[in-house]
């Protein structure tokens, strides 16, 4: 599977000096494994499953119910990320070829090939910028259902970008019913830490998302065997026909097409989505701008059907609306994006603003500073108060977390010696706040905000 990379130029200008692109993945198949990689896998999960069984590691009871699965990827925990995948291929039940294609549902979401395979799994490719994701462990394959791990495969390069004859990195769990779940391409050297025939819950993290073995882009092959060991496509619908699978083997069964926001960020210039095989994107993500620069915001999607209405926001630090466009999906893509770029007079107030866009009701928020020598992490902080530097037209800018209430509040300005030079009494509102003040150019100050629940100190440059 490969991702190639078409960027339509759809300029327009928009409000506030706005302009606005698109573009999209397409997809590109190969086979994830050859005839004899696949004959020697299960010839070795065979023999793992006689060692297992005779250490008392392993046991499956043939009456129990198949297992009902989760989603087999999830997100690190700690990025930025609203959903990190989306689907290029489901399992092909047409026996013919080439391109005699039919899905689960009747369509044709899955490829064969020439010599005569026809796609045995499902393809779960990251997205967006799937190196770039990979290199930072930001999507994990986890176990589907609860199970025993019987076969593992490690060591192998995962940078790859075209059909070999190299072998992946992956992970095999049996379930209780003796059915078995493959976990394929995954990253080197990120395979959970568990041996073979140790237990692994579902949910449970089994490695980093990769590209190793037979594969063409950053993605998971999903492949599932009953206990007769028949494959299985583990979705139910009216082209499912397979005895081996005669209903869904999902607790909740995704629909095909499946409209996501994977993401909304802020760069600081066009995002470059092909580097050459293997090589890391260049994102260009920002989060904290100064003063005159422009903010490119980008929206990452999946599944989005032509029509479908797409709205973003941008949110001033006083959480008043700068920028409300509510445009449509204009083409129908497995991954897509849109991007807006304002230039500096946009941003009108210094401080924490959010870009925000909403699908349906799904509505997905990205925080950026803006503001000369401002860190986003001033913002995000236990404080109550931040304080935006340096002071701009003789009016301090106060950041406030009231949670909606003003709050009456002592302001106290001392020189860097310690003398006291002005003294006022405030409301501080939730958001932005603009005071006037009266101080010499070119100073340093400590600046000390009090009220009845907090006293915080900063350091002010006018």
């Amino acid at each position: 599977m490969k991702k190639n990379y078409f960027l339509l130029s759809l300029f327009c200008g928009l409000f506030f000096n706005a302009q606005d692109g698109q573009g999209f993945y397409q997809p590109k198949n190969s086979i994830c494994l050859s005839q004899e990689q696949r004959q020697n896998i299960q010839e070795e999960i065979s023999n793992n499953r006689k060692i297992l069984k005779s250490q008392g590691k392993l046991s499956e009871n043939k009456k129990l119910d198949h297992p009902l699965f989760i989603w087999p990827v999830t997100k690190n925990p700690n990025t930025k990320y609203n959903h990190v995948w989306s689907i290029s291929n489901h399992v092909d039940h047409n026996s013919a070829y080439p391109n005699k294609l039919q899905d689960w549902n009747c369509g044709t979401r899955t490829y064969d090939t020439t010599d005569g395979y026809n796609h045995m799994g499902i393809d779960i490719f990251t997205w967006p910028f799937g190196w770039h994701m990979m290199d930072n462990d930001v999507a994990h394959a986890v176990a589907a259902a609860d199970g025993i791990i019987i076969m593992k495969s490690n060591g192998n390069y995962d940078r790859n970008c075209s059909f070999g004859s190299d072998n992946w990195n992956a992970v095999y769990v049996q379930h209780g019913d003796g059915s078995v779940s493959w976990y394929g391409h995954l990253k080197n050297n990120s395979l959970t830490s568990k041996i073979v025939g140790s237990f692994v819950s579902a949910g449970e993290y089994l490695g980093v998302i990769g590209s190793s073995g037979n594969s063409t882009g950053p993605h998971l092959h999903f492949e599932v065997y009953n206990n007769n060991n028949q494959l299985v496509d583990p979705y139910s619908g009216s082209c499912n026909t397979w005895n081996s699978s005669t209903d869904s083997w999902w607790e909740n069964q995704k629909p095909y097409v499946d409209p996501k926001i994977n993401a909304i960020f802020t760069h600081s210039d066009l995002a470059v989505f092909d580097n050459g095989c293997g090589v890391q994107e260049t994102t260009n993500f920002k989060d904290s701008f100064n003063t005159g620069e422009k903010v490119m915001v980008y929206m990452y999607f999946a599944d989005l059907p032509v029509g479908k209405q797409i709205n973003l926001k941008l949110i001033r630090p006083d959480n008043t609306v700068a920028y409300n466009n509510t445009f449509n999906n204009s083409n129908f893509y497995f991954a897509s994006y849109w991007y807006f770029t304002f230039q500096s007079s946009q941003f009108n107030q210094y401080g924490n603003w959010k870009a925000s866009v909403t699908v349906d009701s799904e509505t997905v928020t990205h925080d950026f500073v803006y503001g000369a020598n401002m860190n986003i992490d001033d913002i995000k902080t236990t404080k109550r108060f931040s304080v935006i530097n340096p002071i701009k037209n003789n009016q301090l800018q106060i950041f406030s977390k009231n949670n909606g209430n003003a709050s009456k509040s002592k302001l106290e300005i001392f020189s860097m010696e310690g003398k006291l030079v002005e003294s006022k009494q405030v409301e501080l509102k939730s958001g932005a706040n603009l005071i006037d003040v009266k101080l010499q150019k070119l100073q340093n100050y400590i600046l000390k905000i009090s009220n009845d629940t907090t006293q915080e100190t900063f350091k002010i440059v006018n």
